[in-house]
């Protein structure tokens, strides 16, 4: 497992995990933030926020509430069970994992901000890629949040009932969109107003591993991955003569949303208005 750590203000620190096993990743992680906490409670230290940026091997993991009946079909990859919230999800490689170890009471964030940030970062880079991209089959597809399903989904925009009507709006609410599928779950624990665990992004993961499970307990859900809309490279640093010249590659996506978690984190970008519901 290699690890790097980056320290990007007093503030802020990001480290790097590259095909890292769950239950090892977890265990540092819950370490790390009780001796945050200790360090807070018993000295008044603050220390610096961590964001984890993950490689994982492949596993599914339950949260803390989760029910077995989620889990469709057994395979070889191990269900280990977590203290997250949330049902059942699956990481792997080529999806984007990033672990938020934050002292929300030092930042001023309640638990709603936290979730907040995390969805509204993801569709800030979501929608940046997919305005970017020149594949038209990303053409009318954007990035949402959802009040009654944490995570990030994307949605297509409904057929104009009449192209001789002209519409005044630039109303971008999933309202008027049809929903396509889940690109990414959350799923945060939080112990004495620190925060750990976080958020999955699929990029250009198998998504066939999905199929075994109800991702995030929801039978049916449609998972996505951003490289079916944008062209995406096929492996980190390849140099496939075929691949497309301007494609996105999964380091480029993980540093657009490292840099806007950055900015959140500093308190460059504000909340938005929460998702309808």
């Amino acid at each position: 497992m290699e690890n790097t750590t980056q320290p990007l203000s007093e503030t802020f620190i990001t480290k790097y995990l590259s095909a890292a096993d769950y239950n090892p990743t977890h265990d540092a992680m819950l370490e790390r933030t009780l001796e945050r906490i200790a360090l807070k409670k018993e000295q008044g230290i603050r220390t610096p926020d961590e964001l984890w940026i993950v490689d994982h091997n492949d596993v599914y993991t339950l949260g803390q509430a989760g029910k077995e009946e989620h889990i469709l079909q057994r395979t070889d990859t191990p269900i280990i069970k977590t203290d997250r919230g949330g049902q059942v999800t699956w990481h792997g490689h080529g999806q984007l994992v990033i672990y938020w170890l934050f002292d929300l009471h030092s930042l001023g964030w309640s638990v709603r901000n936290l979730v907040s940030h995390a969805e509204q970062a993801i569709e800030d880079v979501m929608n940046e890629c997919l305005q970017e991209s020149d594949a038209s089959k990303s053409d009318n597809i954007s990035a949402h949040a959802r009040r009654d399903a944490p995570g990030v989904y994307l949605y297509a925009d409904m057929p104009e009932p009449d192209n001789n009507i002209d519409t005044q709006t630039n109303d971008t609410s999933p309202d008027d969109k049809i929903m396509l599928g889940k690109v990414a779950s959350l799923g945060f624990k939080i112990k004495h107003g620190f925060s750990y665990h976080g958020i999955a992004v699929n990029l250009n993961c198998d998504l066939s591993a999905f199929n075994a499970i109800n991702p995030c307990g929801y039978a049916g859900m449609q998972m996505l991955r951003l490289s079916d809309f944008v062209a995406m490279q096929k492996a980190p640093d390849a140099q496939d003569t075929q691949q497309i010249s301007n494609a996105l590659s999964y380091q480029q996506v993980t540093q657009k949303l490292i840099d806007n978690i950055a900015k959140r984190h500093a308190g460059l970008i504000e909340l938005r208005a929460l998702a309808p519901k």
